[in-house]
């Protein structure tokens, strides 16, 4: 007699045997003894978890001879159940509805269906694979399946009951099974070893239940591999060798060479298992299943119920979880996960491994946002006091070259927002061209304004107040929107702090300065220049802005963008979320005027000031424009 293979030597014959579908045997065993059972079931399902099975036994339940009527578990001797279990019986009809699947052939079972049966008391279609029928058939069985005669009974197998029509599932009974557990599997395989007196390693029955991903056919299909390539005893190595796994030792070295972001170690371990005959999309899935085993053994423990896998991987996953964070590891499991998704498509599998398993190292480098925004909150300085009592500028105006004294040793751990998006991204900030000497003053840049405003203020600058001025922004910050103008040969002065300065005033002032500097920073001229000018206060959590330009202006120059990256800005320095609020109210000092007419000469809304202005520069130097007329709406009335 020819050898039988485990999955049919060891089918299940009655509704006990059945493992892992407890919900379907129970509820099928009690519709039959209350004598309500249904014309059409469909069973859905994983692969290999017992289908088919489960409709042979319940064929069997239903024409079992041992009794007048259906029983809860079939006798398996009858005559009836010797001819289901063999597959011959005349009145239980089988169909491969994946070959069987038009309508001609569902028009012939339609019309066997008006015959009863032979000799049982039901006559029973079991079609497999039902999903393959067509949509046509489906129509054709419609009216059969939902009033059949009293003698048919209809049991459809699937594996996708998504494509069978919703009309058709109405009509039946849908009985979902679930993949069987780990330790069930081992726990069967285990047995059938002992009924077949085959020794087995504890790691290798994992092992099996592992490559069965829920089952039971496929692990025993594995387990027959398994047993005819060993010689007396079932080992984990033969097993890994016969799913082509990688030595789960491997796995471990790769996430701790991850951890060290040792990337030429990372390379070795995978040009090993390539010269080894190691699939790499049967490695990436390895690797997927494995941080998703060292994940839930970060969150849950490396004991929890959730992972079903052996003592010595539990072990293996629980020291690769001590090496990450539970961010690092969901990181490396969607950087994996994407991997093995390509793989499946893609043309030179390896680099593409390499690639992944490269990200993998490099992602240990990113720093979380959230770490990043509360650096910066943290790292603003917004309760010492400053140094000096008087205001920082807004906007330098003068031509002249300025110094300032040499950038002290420490400065504030201060990270603008944009700053730290443009090294991400790698476009380092505008710095001074010019080298900074060891000592003594040194040239800073200057903004595009034709003369030093203070906030505030109109009055003009002395050499003691641009000192002070450059001191502060030297000291406070380090984005700031203009510096103070001072004569090469002049020695700073020092400022003695002032302590009488109020927290509001400095915490202002630094609010102002960052803000402009990234308005300026992002091209944002017209914008700079009307809120240079103008009154900023904080009020609970708005900051205030009040400019000389009429409600109009205001609207068109502060656009959605502008607005955005204030509110980003001004909410990073002051550590909470703030609303921006720009409204005309400033009233500006009238130019003097020069024969009747008003002054244009340099300064701020006038020609000097736009022939300063880069884009007007810029139009000049491509198209040859020359300004015709200067319009200063804010002295306007």
């Amino acid at each position: 007699m020819s050898y039988t293979v485990l999955a049919r030597k060891y089918r299940p014959q009655r509704f006990s045997e059945v493992i892992g579908q407890e919900h379907v045997t129970r509820t099928l065993q009690n519709a039959i003894a209350q004598g309500r059972s249904a014309h059409g079931y469909i069973f859905s399902g994983h692969r290999g978890i017992g289908k088919t099975t489960v409709a042979r036994i319940l064929a069997a339940a239903l024409n079992c001879r041992s009794k007048d009527h259906p029983v809860p578990e079939p006798c398996g001797v009858c005559e009836s159940c010797v001819e289901i279990r063999a597959g011959n019986s005349v009145d239980v009809i089988e169909i491969d509805a994946a070959t069987n699947r038009g309508i001609d052939e569902i028009r012939e079972l339609r019309e066997a269906a008006r015959y009863r049966p032979a000799r049982d008391r039901f006559k029973i279609y079991i079609l497999d694979e039902a999903h393959q029928i067509t949509d046509a058939a489906f129509n054709a069985l419609l009216k059969t399946l939902e009033e059949p005669p009293d003698h048919i009974v209809f049991m459809l197998a699937t594996t996708q009951p998504e494509d069978i029509p919703q009309t058709i599932r109405s009509r039946c009974q849908h009985f979902s099974f679930r993949a069987v557990k780990f330790d069930d599997i081992v726990h069967q395989l285990r047995d059938l070893l002992t009924r077949e007196k085959i020794e087995a390693d504890d790691d290798a029955l994992a092992l099996l239940a592992e490559a069965g991903d829920g089952s039971m056919r496929d692990a025993l299909s594995i387990l027959d591999q398994a047993i005819a390539s060993s010689t007396d005893k079932v080992t984990a190595d033969s097993v890994r060798n016969l799913v082509g796994a990688a030595p789960a030792h491997i796995l471990e070295q790769v996430m701790q060479s991850v951890a060290e972001s040792r990337s030429e170690e990372i390379l070795r371990h995978v040009d090993h298992l390539i010269s080894e005959g190691h699939s790499p999309t049967h490695f990436a899935r390895q690797m997927v299943r494995f941080l998703r085993n060292a994940t839930v053994a970060k969150i849950a423990g490396k004991d929890s119920p959730l992972l079903q896998i052996s003592s010595e991987e539990r072990d293996r996953v629980g020291r690769v979880a001590d090496l990450f964070g539970e961010e690092d590891l969901t990181r490396h499991l969607q950087i994996m996960l994407r991997t093995h998704g390509e793989l499946g498509y893609k043309q030179e599998q390896r680099f593409h491994l390499e690639l992944g398993l490269l990200k993998m190292a490099h992602a240990q480098k990113l720093i979380p946002i959230e770490q990043l925004l509360s650096d910066v909150a943290s790292s603003s300085p917004s309760v010492a006091p400053k140094p000096q009592a008087r205001p920082s500028i807004v906007g330098a105006t003068n031509n002249q070259e300025g110094r300032r004294p040499e950038q002290p040793a420490s400065r504030p751990n201060f990270v603008s927002p944009f700053a730290a998006d443009s090294a991400r991204k790698g476009t380092p900030r505008q710095q001074d061209s010019a080298p900074t000497p060891n000592s003594g003053p040194r040239i800073v840049a200057q903004a595009s304004q034709p003369e030093p405003v203070i906030m505030g203020s109109a009055a003009p600058l002395t050499q003691r107040d641009t000192a002070a001025i450059s001191d502060r922004q030297e000291t406070s910050q380090p984005y700031a929107t203009a510096v103070a103008v001072a004569e090469p040969e002049a020695e700073p002065e020092p400022v003695a702090p002032a302590s009488s300065e109020p927290q509001e005033r400095d915490q202002i002032e630094r609010l102002q300065t960052a803000v402009l500097q990234a308005l300026t920073d992002a091209n944002q001229r017209i914008l700079v220049s009307m809120l240079s000018s103008g009154e900023w206060s904080i009020q609970g959590n708005e900051l205030v802005i009040k400019v000389s330009e009429s409600q109009t202006v205001v609207d068109m120059s502060l656009g959605s963008e502008g607005k955005r990256m204030a509110i980003a800005i001004a909410s990073g320095v002051l550590g909470r979320a703030v609303k921006l609020k720009v409204i005309p109210g400033v009233t500006v000092a009238p130019q003097e005027k020069k024969n009747g007419a008003p002054c244009l000469a340099p300064g701020p809304g006038g020609r000097g000031r736009a022939e300063q202005d880069p884009i007007v520069r810029r139009m000049q130097e491509k198209f040859g424009a020359q300004i015709r007329t200067v319009i200063d709406y804010r002295n306007k009335s």
